[in-house]
């Protein structure tokens, strides 16, 4: 069986813009938005010959993109022998359908992009399922029989090479039966995750979520923080994902950072259950860190992004589930800049600027996240029954034990526990009130 490497698709990205989007891209400038679309597509080894970014008083109804815009870019497309154009908006099926006829070529837009690429990011079963789910769900209105040469066999979701059919007849029967499936699946699947999730609770150590815009420095840092402290794998951690490690912090406490997928801005709504999947870690994270590419020119921006998928996925800077700040690549400012960056993030309490490639700000990031975590423990009066030694032990695990006296039938102990820990005290029935201050 022969390998050969196939040539990139050849590709063009269009960037609409309307008074509606400039509206959604505020704070973005125009060639950060084209850029991030080439990103995208470079995500997935597409071959990118031509990028622009259009202006529309308002969305065609029946092609979005201006009928002088189509004619010209068809020209364009026809001359270059283009396979793909990306349309970096949400197109209808039907504009979708009528751009191809125009074109004659590939036509998908962002959300078919950005499912591409998760189809082939996905690393966990349930975000795999998650992700397929997403796919045919957006796919089934979006059948044309006009394309089967293109539907090569590769990697991905079929928006640019087919999930391995030689024809996209694939009816809507079919897909609603493939659909039920999964579904069926996904509850299986997301069982057995949630065991995975009770034995992770079930780890003597907090997690800190390492969250951020894509290119931001995540896995930079992680891999900064965690180069000395990578443990072998073991029995206890056979479950955990490789972008999983331990970390000690200055205080002598073990967590556990975790590295996580790259948020994109205008993430598609059918794609936020696959999201989700793929971000169990922040859903379980005792601390977020927010890493921020601090140079970048629409920082603010890709920040207010971050957080809205937060929200969406139901996570709040609420002090419940508390966000720090990292404001990365300040080895990219000048000394002056730089300085004055370090010197406003060290006045708050929850921001703190650092490098992940040069290692300036490490140490006070790790002390910020140590003091983060101290600070969400309270001091706990607990009584538990000499008998119970299951959650002794676990109190000495899981808390800081101030002080204990052992009566003839129970142990009172004084001990700071996070609000997490304190409320699976609380389910075990045991008698708890707040230390006197």
């Amino acid at each position: 069986m022969h390998n050969r490497t196939k040539a990139p698709t050849t590709t063009i990205i269009v960037h609409p813009r309307s008074k509606r989007r400039a509206a959604e891209d505020e704070g973005y400038g125009e060639r950060s938005r084209l850029d991030e679309a080439r990103g995208l597509a470079a995500a997935i080894d597409l071959g990118v010959i031509h990028a622009e970014s259009v202006n529309i008083a308002k969305p065609n109804p029946a092609t979005y993109l201006g009928e002088g815009t189509v004619e010209r870019l068809a020209e364009f497309i026809k001359e270059n022998k283009v396979e793909l154009a990306v349309v970096d908006g949400h197109l209808s099926p039907g504009q979708q359908r009528n751009l191809e006829k125009a074109w004659n070529a590939k036509v998908i837009d962002r959300t078919g992009l950005i499912l591409e690429i998760f189809g082939e990011r996905a690393r966990t079963r349930e975000g795999q399922l998650q992700v397929e789910l997403a796919h045919l769900t957006y796919q089934k209105s979006r059948l044309v029989r006009s394309w089967t040469h293109l539907e090569r066999q590769r990697g991905g979701f079929g928006f640019l090479g087919g999930p391995g059919e030689t024809q996209i007849e694939i009816d809507r029967r079919l897909i609603g039966e493939r659909i039920t499936r999964l579904k069926k699946e996904l509850e299986t699947v997301t069982r057995t995750r949630g065991l995975h999730r009770e034995a992770r609770r079930r780890i003597p150590y907090p997690i800190v979520a390492l969250v951020g815009y894509t290119n931001a420095g995540k896995s930079t840092l992680f891999n900064m923080l965690t180069k000395s402290n990578v443990v072998a794998m073991d029995q206890l951690f056979a479950t955990l994902d490789p972008t999983m490690r331990q970390l000690k912090l200055p205080s002598g406490r073990t967590v556990i950072l975790s590295d996580t997928v790259g948020f994109v801005s205008d993430l598609p709504h059918e794609l936020v259950a696959a999201f989700r999947a793929t971000l169990e870690e922040v859903l379980e994270a005792d601390v977020i860190v927010h890493v921020r590419d601090i140079v970048h020119p629409e920082s603010e921006a890709q920040k207010h992004d971050v957080e809205d998928v937060l929200r969406q996925l139901g996570i709040e800077a609420d002090g419940q589930r508390p966000v720090i700040e990292a404001l990365n690549k300040i080895d990219l400012l000048g000394d002056e800049e730089a300085t004055g960056l370090v010197t406003s993030a060290s006045r708050t309490e929850d921001q703190v600027a650092l490098s992940a490639v040069t290692g300036e700000g490490m140490e006070e990031f790790l002390d910020l996240v140590d003091e983060e975590l101290a600070r969400q423990r309270k001091a706990l009066d607990v009584t538990v029954p000499l008998e119970d030694g299951e959650t002794i032990a676990w109190l000495y695990r899981r808390g800081e034990v101030l002080s204990r006296k052992d009566g003839e039938t129970e142990a009172h102990f004084s001990v700071l526990l996070d609000a997490a820990d304190t409320a699976r005290l609380e389910k075990r029935g045991l008698v708890l009130r707040r230390a006197a201050e």
